[in-house]
C-alpha cells in the first residue's frame, strides 16, 4: 500500500508501554495467544476464552519498550484508522449523516475494555459499549506466521473489518442483529452472525475502494493479499485445519468463498447499498 505522507489518527490510545503480565489458566498470556487467535478467526467470542482460562494475579509493568517493528505496526494501524475516518466521514455525509469515528486502543499483553477484560489472546475486536477497537499488534505477526496472511492490505483488512462493525453500530444494524440473535436458536444465531461478518468484510472492501480513489493507496497485489487473508479465515477452512471436517451449521463468520466474495464485492462495487447481506436468501456472493 502507498501510505507515505498519510496522516495518523488522533483517535488512538497507545497503552503498549503499560504491559500487564501474569499467568492465565496455567498457560500464561503467551500461551493463550494461539488459542484466542484461532477462537477469533473461527468467529467465537475470545473473551470467553479469557474468562474461562484466567487464573492467578496480574501486575502492571511500566518498563516494557515496544520494538521498532511494533512501533511501525502501530503507526501503520493509526494511518489505516485515519483512512477509515476520511472515507466513512465522506460516505456518511453523502447520506446526510455525521460519522462518529471509533477509538483504537493499542495494548501489549492485556487491557481492560468496555466489554470486559481483553488480552493478546482476545485478538482484535470491536466493543460497541465504548465504541472502541482493541488491538495488540502482535496479532499481525501471528496472522503472517500461522495463516500465511501477509502484506499491508491483509493487515489493513483486519482493522477495516472491525471499523465495519462500528459502522454497523452507527447504522443500527449491529444492535438489531444482536437482538435477533438473543431470541434465536444457536443455528439461527450463527446464520445471523455470518451475515454480520460478511457485511463487515464488504465494508472493509468498500473502504479500500474509496481510500484508493481518494489517495491512490492500493498497489498491484494488495487486493490479492486481502483475499488470501479472507480465504485463510473462512469457517470451513479453519474447521478442516483444526478437526479434519466441517460443521456448516456452526459457521458464524462465513466460508472462505463467501468472505473472499464479499471483500471483493465491496472493493469493486464501492456503494453502501451493495453490502446488504440481510435481504438475500443465501449470502454466498
Amino acid at each position: 500500500m502507498r501510505l507515505d505522507g498519510r496522516r495518523e489518527s488522533s483517535n488512538v490510545q497507545d497503552n503498549r508501554r503499560m504491559k500487564i503480565s501474569g499467568k492465565a489458566g496455567g498457560l500464561g498470556l503467551g500461551g493463550l495467544i494461539i488459542v484466542g487467535l484461532i477462537t477469533w478467526l473461527l468467529g467465537g467470542n475470545p473473551l470467553t476464552v479469557i474468562q474461562e482460562g484466567i487464573g492467578g494475579s496480574f501486575s502492571s509493568e511500566q518498563s516494557y519498550e515496544p520494538s521498532a517493528e511494533e512501533d511501525a505496526l502501530a503507526a501503520f494501524s493509526s494511518q489505516i484508522l485515519a483512512g477509515t475516518e476520511d472515507v466513512w466521514t465522506k460516505i456518511f455525509a453523502d447520506y446526510g449523516r455525521r460519522y462518529q469515528p471509533p477509538r483504537l486502543v493499542l495494548f501489549t499483553g492485556a487491557t481492560n475494555s468496555g466489554c470486559g477484560y481483553a488480552s493478546a489472546a482476545t485478538g482484535p475486536f470491536y466493543c460497541s459499549a465504548d465504541r472502541t477497537i482493541y488491538l495488540d499488534v502482535s496479532f499481525f505477526k501471528e496472522m503472517e506466521q500461522r495463516f500465511g496472511a501477509k502484506g499491508q492490505f491483509a493487515f489493513a483488512y483486519v482493522i477495516a473489518h472491525e471499523v465495519g462493525h462500528h459502522v454497523q453500530y452507527l447504522l443500527g444494524t449491529l444492535d438489531k442483529a444482536h437482538a435477533a440473535m438473543s431470541k434465536a436458536s444457536e443455528k439461527e444465531s450463527n446464520a445471523i452472525s455470518v451475515r454480520l461478518e460478511l457485511q463487515a468484510d464488504y465494508y472493509a472492501g468498500l473502504w479500500a475502494h474509496h481510500d484508493n480513489k481518494m489517495f491512490q493507496s492500493m498497489e498491484i497485489g494488495d487486493l490479492e493479499d486481502g483475499l488470501v487473508a479472507a480465504q485463510a479465515i473462512g469457517d470451513d477452512r479453519l474447521q478442516m485445519q483444526a478437526q479434519g471436517y466441517t460443521v456448516p451449521e456452526s459457521f458464524n463468520h462465513g466460508t472462505s468463498e463467501q468472505r473472499m466474495a464479499w471483500l471483493r464485492k465491496g472493493y469493486t462495487t464501492g456503494t453502501l447499498e451493495g453490502g446488504d447481506t440481510f435481504n438475500l436468501p443465501d449470502p454466498k456472493r
